[in-house]
């Protein structure tokens, strides 16, 4: 229901959404564990109906979560890096690499262009193509 009001906002469906939300949340089970977690939930109403205010933002952290991965695999395969200089080199090497490819621009090419290396492809800067991309 979340995800069809997204589509097509409307004010009055958004009030019955937060009754609805209320009504499942605040209701006693009489398992312990499970009215715990229900009150539990129901006290992030705001954040998990945040939608309802802002309907562009989505309802999933697919995109976080997938941004991070690479981050979190490099890590466990390398065992992290042995100084902080090292870590913000990998972490920034790592962030431009997913930005050039949500930008569908070569990783490699980027870099050619950015070092000067000889009939190296030119790359516009990230944050120009970045709002190209937006527009």
């Amino acid at each position: 229901d979340l995800k069809a009001w997204q589509r097509n906002p409307d004010p009055k469906r958004a009030r019955a959404l937060r009754a609805r939300f209320d009504r499942i949340f605040t209701r006693l089970t009489g398992n312990v564990m499970l009215d715990r977690l229900l009150t539990r939930l129901h006290r992030q109403k705001a954040s998990l109906l945040r939608v309802l205010e802002r309907p562009e933002i989505p309802l999933h952290t697919n995109g976080s979560e997938n941004d991070i991965r690479a981050f979190v695999t490099k890590r466990k395969i390398s065992g992290g890096t042995v100084s902080e200089a090292g870590r913000i080199a990998r972490d920034t090497m790592i962030g431009l690499m997913k930005t050039c490819a949500k930008l569908g621009v070569s990783f490699y090419q980027f870099l050619g262009c950015r070092f000067a290396v000889p009939k190296a492809r030119h790359i516009p800067w990230l944050p120009d193509l970045v709002i190209a991309a937006q527009a």
